[in-house]
């Protein structure tokens, strides 16, 4: 199966991003036809398979990266910007990280709105590390404590992903280490744009 993925993924690394066709990864897998459907039902399957093992490799990835962090503030904060890091496009020219494509990018908005249910699935490792994140904060009184902290996370992980995928809506051009948007993003989600309870 991870043949698979890989002749996917290098696809989805190529310039023909998502283009390809079953046939193409089979054969570029060393795998045969029968193989692939042993695993998969068809290419929207693999590109699920793809995806979703992408989310569970950024999940380890930020869980290994806020463990660094001892306050659960600080570790809330470290998973916002990390997050809006990775979720940020390469520039061209540049390598992209292990399963993060633009393709991969485009499957996911696509995911989101016309398979809500195959996205939410595919989600749940980050979705559920945000929500430990946001319940160790509000145990420790640094963040409210009367919201659904598993809505929360899923709304800020949309805010986060959107915002560093989409960083061009304002007319801004993108910070080439994107770590000040994300920064700007952080301050936005903990404070809004009110003036009530501000110094």
């Amino acid at each position: 199966m991870q043949r698979f993925l890989d002749a996917a993924l290098d696809f989805m690394n190529s310039e023909s991003g998502k283009d390809f066709t079953v046939q193409e990864v089979v054969e570029r897998s060393g795998q045969s036809l029968r193989s692939f459907y042993q695993y998969f039902a068809g290419k929207h399957e693999l590109l699920l398979a793809l995806f979703e093992e992408a989310v569970r490799s950024t999940a380890d990835h930020l869980r290994e990266v806020i463990a660094k962090e001892d306050e659960p503030l600080a570790r809330l904060h470290r998973f916002t910007v990390e997050y809006y890091l990775l979720c940020r496009p390469a520039p061209k020219g540049r390598a992209t990280r292990k399963g993060t494509t633009p393709a991969m990018g485009v499957f996911a908005q696509q995911l989101l709105t016309e398979h809500p249910k195959e996205a939410s699935q595919a989600y749940v490792p980050l979705v559920s590390l945000l929500e430990e994140l946001l319940d160790e904060a509000a145990r420790a009184g640094a963040i409210r404590s009367d919201l659904s902290n598993r809505r929360i996370a899923g709304v800020l992980i949309q805010a986060i992903s959107f915002n560093a995928f989409s960083a061009t809506i304002s007319g801004s051009s993108m910070r080439p280490d994107g770590a000040g948007a994300a920064e700007d993003l952080w301050d936005l989600l903990m404070h809004g744009i009110g003036t009530e309870g501000r110094a």
